[in-house]
């Protein structure tokens, strides 16, 4: 696993791919559908939702926050859902990049954990779920191998499907010599070409 200090730059590449991604979404996009079967106004929202728990998860502020899942929901966006998304993904990763937020044990989603494996949940996180949001608006996903690399092998060998239930789908078989995106994308569940067009570059 890598060192704190690098998932911490990991976790912020992460974040600002995220809000570079969702600064060029227009209300018209919000209904647009998503590799993850929730529309991308309801996405949104739960991105914002676990950059909120797991920045208290950093910072050991436990409480309703970090003891229940930040589940989906398909509740329309505040009118200012831009602002609450950057200042929220911008604190997650400001919060991990903290050394006493590796240190110890953690809450996110109602499970205690080691601070350290909830930080590369955090990373996973928001680098899947911005795989989601550049397949949902149709823009190529822009994040290093080398932060695509942690996450993947964060995950890889997956877990039997009876524990990945709620969390991915079944494995999508992608070819060993594809592009790291991709094998992570099958590694987690997700159609690596989804929606099987031509994507904007």
């Amino acid at each position: 696993m890598p060192t704190d200090v690098t998932q911490a730059r990991q976790i912020a590449t992460a974040a600002d791919e995220m809000l570079a991604m969702t600064a060029t979404i227009t209300d018209d996009m919000l209904d647009r559908p998503t590799p993850c079967d929730m529309d991308l106004a309801a996405l949104l929202g739960h991105v914002d939702g676990l950059a909120q728990a797991f920045a208290a998860a950093a910072r050991k502020e436990f409480g309703p926050l970090t003891s229940t899942p930040p589940e989906p929901s398909q509740a329309e966006l505040p009118a200012n859902w831009r602002d609450d998304l950057r200042r929220h993904v911008g604190d997650l990763a400001d919060a991990w990049d903290n050394q006493s937020a590796w240190e110890g044990m953690s809450q996110a989603g109602g499970v205690d954990l080691p601070a350290e494996v909830l930080g590369m949940v955090a990373l996973s996180e928001l680098v899947l779920h911005g795989w989601d949001v550049a397949r949902s608006i149709r823009v190529a996903y822009a994040l290093p191998d080398e932060v695509l690399a942690a996450v993947f092998d964060f995950h890889y060998p997956p877990q039997p499907q009876s524990e990945r239930d709620g969390m991915f789908g079944p494995v999508v078989e992608v070819p060993a010599d594809a592009a790291l995106v991709d094998r992570l994308a099958g590694l987690t569940g997700r159609d690596p070409f989804w929606p099987h067009g031509t994507l904007e570059e």
